[in-house]
């Protein structure tokens, strides 16, 4: 069997390693475990990652340390490996930019679901049957354009700016239902965002830091919040 994705597990729990690994591989996944921090960039540096499970407690740098690291040049997606009921670990990975949570001890056959969906998303959106794919996978909005196929955001000025997994799908979600409100439970289910599940601040934090990237060129503001509801998406957009 080939491997479907190469799956790097950073965790000193050195069990999780065996165990985790042993798993995916029987599933078809080349996998590398990592220690700590120095074997996880080692990792990363010798080859493509497709997929981050990374433990929250590790020895010297945390792993929402290295969460924020690894989201200054990458947006290769991330999994946290959370203690159970740590609310506020899940916030902070989630406002850091990881794509989901794993609360331990984890069944592994969620652990696979969850990296599947994450994947699933990151493919490209070209055979797809949304609206940006349907209409040749371009989107224009405010002088901003998403290429679907491409899966990149490109702001006025020309540069490529990074989204997450969730933070695609979220904006993806808003493009093709522009100027209209939208419940969070809408954006939950139509973004398929599997971190929001029994999380309700989940879509919070995704909308807040889609936000902020968007407000970054000093136009007007895109997403507005509809108190007691959910959102609305500002802009028109273009199909092409």
């Amino acid at each position: 069997m080939s491997p479907e994705g190469h799956i790097l597990i950073v965790d000193d729990d050195a069990e999780i390693r065996r165990l985790a690994g042993k798993f995916l591989r029987e599933h078809g996944h080349k996998v590398t475990a990592a220690h700590d921090a120095r074997e996880m960039r080692e990792a990363m540096a010798a080859g493509t990652v497709d997929l981050v499970i990374l433990d929250v407690m590790l020895p010297g740098v945390s792993g929402l340390d290295l969460c924020r690291d690894i989201r200054r040049t990458s947006s290769v997606p991330i999994i946290m490996l959370t203690a159970r009921g740590s609310d506020v670990d899940r916030i902070v990975g989630l406002e850091l930019g990881a794509d989901d949570y794993l609360a331990k001890p984890f069944n592994p056959r969620e652990l696979l679901a969850r990296i599947h969906a994450v994947l699933r998303r990151m493919q490209p959106q070209g055979t797809g049957t949304g609206a940006g794919a349907a209409s040749g996978g371009r989107l224009a909005f405010s002088g901003w354009t998403l290429d679907t196929r491409r899966r990149e955001l490109t702001n006025p000025g020309g540069a490529i700016v990074d989204l997450s997994t969730g933070e695609y799908d979220l904006l993806l979600t808003f493009l093709e239902h522009p100027q209209r409100v939208l419940t969070r439970d809408q954006l939950m289910d139509a973004a398929k965002n599997r971190i929001a599940t029994g999380f309700d601040r989940a879509i919070d934090i995704q909308v807040s830091r889609l936000r902020r990237k968007l407000d970054s060129s000093g136009g007007p503001e895109m997403v507005k919040t509809v108190r007691g509801t959910g959102y609305f998406f500002v802009p028109e957009v273009a199909r092409s």
